[in-house]
């Protein structure tokens, strides 16, 4: 198994975590997701902006960004486009349950959409 998507873009990433100070010990913040099923053969998205467009803190230990892609933040398998920015490892938190958060919780539309760079890449 492979998983696609982007690499948020190196000099977008500091802005974005001064904008959004990690609440979480744990600092990941540094990809979206667009397919965790893909194969070594599966071709790479296009580059890309996204837009930032909300955020969620589930309050016991992950912190998400939610990402609009091609203006949508529906992912194509039916979960939404994020970036897990910050969580804590001590409680356990993965950046895997980050859908889970946004499905259970939802998220805080932010007042003005943010742009971010998103670099097409094999993520491990």
């Amino acid at each position: 198994m492979a998983v696609t998507g982007w690499k948020v873009d190196p000099a977008d990433r500091t802005r974005l975590l001064e904008l959004f100070p990690p609440a979480w010990p744990d600092v990941i913040a540094d990809h979206v997701t667009l397919d965790a099923g893909a194969t070594e053969r599966t071709p790479l998205p296009p580059a890309s902006v996204g837009k930032i467009v909300g955020h969620v803190d589930d309050g016991l230990g992950l912190q998400v960004l939610v990402v609009a892609v091609d203006g949508t933040t529906d992912r194509p398998d039916g979960s939404t486009y994020h970036i897990s920015w910050s969580l804590d490892r001590a409680r356990d938190c993965k950046p895997v349950e980050s859908n889970e958060v946004i499905a259970r919780l939802g998220f805080e539309l932010l007042d003005q959409s943010l742009p971010v760079r998103l670099i097409p890449a094999r993520l491990s």
